[in-house]
């Protein structure tokens, strides 16, 4: 073909040669759902910690006059502590504007404690307030997996990512990258995952987590109750 016909050809944009479709080098990876077997125990999400802005500053002593349900005590917090039965919440309201909701067992749930919790300010005579930035910080969700875990097994053989100091705290704490969170695991076999910013990797993490148990698992081990030292990280206590 002369070169001529070649410049007319691809001069234009709509022109150009067909191009075939990358092929990735690997398959897409799996969603948790593909990935969960039937025996496999799956946690369940315990709490959701949100937060939003109201756009305007606060009189917190002015709110807590009028408002319901409500502590503040300047000299030992300096945020306004506000709470709900329906969703059962608790809102920390900032001077600034920002709340922080906790408690929630859902997204949806964060979501309709803090338009409830910035409706009942806007009666205490703030007109002005907005309900923007809204945002989920954390999923925190724990499981039981039926057996006992040998912690120091577990802490011996993936000491990059795991820690173990008893006397500090019980659990065995597991710093996990993808997806970025961390698990506490108990000898009882409890686990607590936090950090999650979707509610998915809560998920994702614990089919990344749970063969290591597996292979910590104390023979002929059966847990049926939870350990009541794992209610510290179940209300958003951190090991230290």
């Amino acid at each position: 073909m002369p070169s001529s016909v070649r410049t007319r050809l691809y001069s234009s944009p709509y022109h150009l040669p067909q191009c075939k479709p990358h092929t990735p080098l690997a398959p897409p990876a799996s969603s948790w759902q593909e990935r969960a077997k039937p025996d496999w125990p799956m946690p369940t999400v315990q709490n959701v910690v949100a937060t939003a802005d109201l756009g305007c500053r606060l009189n917190l002593q002015t709110i807590a006059q009028h408002a319901r349900n409500v502590e503040y005590n300047r000299r030992k917090f300096h945020a306004l502590v506000m709470r709900i039965r329906e969703p059962r919440t608790t809102t920390l309201v900032f001077a600034s504007g920002r709340m922080v909701v906790t408690g929630a067992k859902s997204e949806s749930l964060a979501r309709l404690a803090a338009r409830r919790h910035a409706r009942a300010i806007q009666k205490c005579g703030y007109q002005s307030v907005k309900f923007v930035n809204f945002k989920v910080q954390n999923f925190v969700g724990s499981v039981t997996c039926g057996f006992l875990v040998r912690l120091e097994r577990i802490s011996h053989k993936y000491w990059q990512s795991a820690r173990h100091e008893p006397e500090l705290f019980p659990g065995l704490v597991y710093t996990m990258v993808k997806p970025s969170l961390k698990c506490l695991v108990f000898t009882t076999g409890k686990v607590v995952l936090t950090g999650a910013k979707k509610k998915e990797d809560v998920f994702e993490a614990f089919l990344n987590l749970y063969p290591l148990l597996l292979e910590a698992k104390v023979e002929g081990s059966t847990v049926s109750k939870p350990n009541e030292k794992t209610s510290l990280a179940l209300k958003g206590g951190k090991p230290r």
